[in-house]
């Protein structure tokens, strides 16, 4: 009796452990998670299809002319941002977790605020506040009363301009996984390295960075990749990077090889980066040996040095949203009979709906790959969900050249067999639709939803699922029924975490788009590239605004992580 009752047990323990067998391969859930993948997957695949296509002529003119070009500013602003960010984001993240100085419970929060700001609107606002006839050089040029050509001013439209400018806009990808790392390190550990002579400098040095290497490696590359993604900026201040290139290739030389074969170079750029990331922590192992969770030590800071600290956090802050943010509604409330017209609401309207529908897509998907892996935990279910939560690590340039090639061909073989069968012409079936914008939305932007999904799902104790099956309810029913309610408020953030940065989306927007569907930030885009400022002020701020969200929900999260005092 004792083996027939522990028989049963052992196989469902080797199912649950991912043991892959065929009956679990032809199931629903794994059928739908693998389709999904698919996919997603389809546009990077065919990108780095074309890689060895022969397309030599327009490389040998490429190579000959912009080709070094764009390697060199790409890597140049990879590597700058890459430093600033650091900096950044991971000293802010200290001061505000290990020390005591003036107002750091406001600047716990609001550092994440110019995360609500996407860099092509600090560009163009910069632009104009620190233009020739921009207030910064007319106060200066008031008080000292020089004239044009008496004094040098830095150009802010320069490859150290776009530098500048994304690392404050993306500090906060640093700053928030290091903040996070540093508020769950353990105090004893800390603790231990002050008695062993370290003072707080050296204690942050061989202890506290260490111990948050992970994280802060991760928040880099998230922010290399934002960058690599970039094309508002530079296309904006002449910056000629793989993004413009592509964008240039394609629509400027009409040659789509050559631009799908950009595009898989900035691929393999990125590919490479996330190998980098993995192969720099590949011996590399960091533990919490104590899981006390006591206030951390603190480090009071007065006089001078509290001044410094609150400066070194007010600086980021004040560059990357105050002043924008200032400038934008200055210029907004002065303008608003001309930015907030009807075609700003019509625009609004574009933004929303496909902002809407791309986020109930995704959060309907990444449902679905989290509960196909919660049934289903084997190798390949949890490496097809790898697979399809790869987009977020794709520029959206190169996911709108995976999208739009293979479609076009779709749609000229479907119009050349009906026009030779029934002599009609089908025109663009796919090509240039809603249907096509929201599918490269969701392979962008996939994983953001899924991360929180998953998240989400994994808080819930898996006897509610037994207790749900032995009431008869099918995987699906259980689902609807138990989990979906009790995971409203992640599913709620994951739908407003894929709503804001489909808003702030400009690269695959302006590229598949629909003939005259234009959104909020091609409108902003657009605006700024004719130089009209004052107009593009209006959708502007509202990109900032929509920005905000996620941003203020982080900052409440973190603030409830743990109480540091």
């Amino acid at each position: 009796m004792e083996k027939s009752d522990s028989q049963p047990s052992l196989e469902r323990s080797k199912f649950s452990a991912g043991i892959f067998n065929r009956r679990s391969f032809l199931e629903p859930w794994t059928i739908a998670i693998a389709t999904i993948a698919l996919l997603v997957a389809s546009p990077v695949l065919f990108v780095l299809s074309n890689v060895f296509v022969d397309a030599s002529e327009i490389w040998s003119h490429l190579a000959s002319t912009v080709l070094t070009r764009y390697i060199a500013n790409s890597f140049w602003l990879a590597l700058g941002v890459g430093f600033g960010v650091l900096v950044i984001g991971v000293g802010t993240a200290w001061l505000v977790t290990m020390c005591r100085f003036p107002n750091r419970g406001i600047f716990e929060w609001a550092l994440l605020m110019p995360m609500a700001a996407p860099a092509y609107i600090l560009a163009y606002t910069y632009t104009d506040f620190l233009e020739f006839s921009g207030p910064v050089q007319t106060l200066l040029r008031q008080i000292f009363g020089w004239e044009y050509g008496d004094y040098w001013f830095p150009n802010i439209r320069s490859l150290g301009g776009a530098i500048v400018l994304m690392a404050l806009t993306l500090y906060p990808y640093v700053y928030l996984l290091a903040r996070v790392a540093f508020l769950e390190q353990s105090a004893s550990t800390l603790e231990a390295s002050r008695i062993l002579g370290c003072n707080p400098w050296r204690s942050f040095w061989v202890t506290a960075l260490p111990l948050a290497r992970p994280a802060i490696v991760a928040g880099l590359a998230l922010a290399l990749m934002e960058t690599l993604n970039d094309f508002g900026t530079v296309q904006y201040f002449g910056v000629d990077t793989f993004t413009t290139g592509i964008y240039r290739t394609w629509f400027a030389m009409g040659e789509r090889v050559a631009a799908t074969q950009l595009a898989a170079f900035l691929l393999l750029f990125v590919l490479a980066l996330i190998w980098l990331e993995r192969w720099s922590r590949r011996r590399a192992s960091f533990y919490q040996t104590s899981t006390s969770y006591k206030s951390l030590p603190s480090y009071s800071l007065r006089g001078i040095r509290g001044f410094g600290a609150w400066l070194a956090c007010f600086a980021p802050l004040g560059l990357g949203f105050l002043i924008p943010a200032a400038v934008l509604l200055e210029m907004a409330i002065a303008h608003a009979r001309q930015t907030f017209d009807d075609r700003f609401w019509e625009l609004a309207g574009h933004t929303a709906v496909v902002a809407v529908a791309t986020a109930l897509v995704a959060v309907v998907v990444a449902l679905v790959m989290a509960y196909g892996i919660r049934l289903r935990p084997n190798p390949w279910m949890r490496f097809a969900v790898r697979i399809a939560a790869m987009g977020y690590a794709i520029p959206g340039s190169a996911i709108a050249v995976g999208i739009l090639v293979p479609l076009g061909r779709f749609d000229n073989t479907v119009d050349s067999a009906m026009r030779s069968t029934f002599g009609i012409s089908t025109g663009l079936l796919l090509s240039g639709t809603i249907a096509a914008l929201i599918f490269a939305y969701l392979v962008r932007f996939l994983a953001v939803s899924f991360g929180t999904v998953e998240s989400s799902l994994g808080k819930i104790e898996p006897s509610l699922d037994e207790a749900s099956r032995s009431l008869g309810y099918t995987p699906t029913h259980t689902l609807v029924k138990v989990h979906v309610p009790m995971m409203l408020t992640g599913l709620l953030t994951a739908s407003m975490m894929v709503f804001v940065d489909v808003v702030k989306e400009l690269p695959a927007t302006l590229v598949i788009r629909p003939f005259n569907f234009d959104t909020l930030a091609v409108r902003v885009y657009n605006l700024a590239s004719d130089e009209r400022l004052a107009e593009a002020s209006g959708p502007a701020l509202a990109l900032v605004l929509v920005g905000m969200l996620p941003a203020i929900v982080l900052s409440w999260r973190i603030a409830r992580s743990r109480n540091v005092r």
